[in-house]
């Protein structure tokens, strides 16, 4: 079953993310395609900065899709320096692409 992930992540920085995204793709600049991402059963990803920090919410194939790409990221971010979050997870109901 696909399920959303939010994570809210305060403190964490643009310039954060963009070193995350470059670790992740062994690349400089934006993901720009689902394969761009290190492990498989991404669907859709948002990123967006709000008034403390930043917000990420993705679309994964499977809870463990998302669980796998978590041991690649999150030795990331805290190297990076990022707070550790939480992230919520919801199951997919209905989702609308292309």
């Amino acid at each position: 079953m696909s399920v959303v992930i939010v994570l809210e992540l305060p403190g964490m920085t643009q310039a954060q993310y963009e070193q995350c995204v470059e670790r992740l793709t062994g690349r400089p600049g934006p993901m720009t395609s689902t394969s761009d991402w290190p492990v498989a059963g991404i669907v859709s990803h948002v990123a967006a900065p709000t008034s403390d920090g930043w917000l990420v919410v993705d679309v994964w194939e499977s809870e463990e899709a998302f669980r796998e790409f978590g041991e690649t990221v999150v030795p990331i971010l805290q190297d990076l320096g990022v707070p550790d979050a939480q992230p919520r997870l919801y199951p997919v109901i209905n989702a609308v692409t292309g």
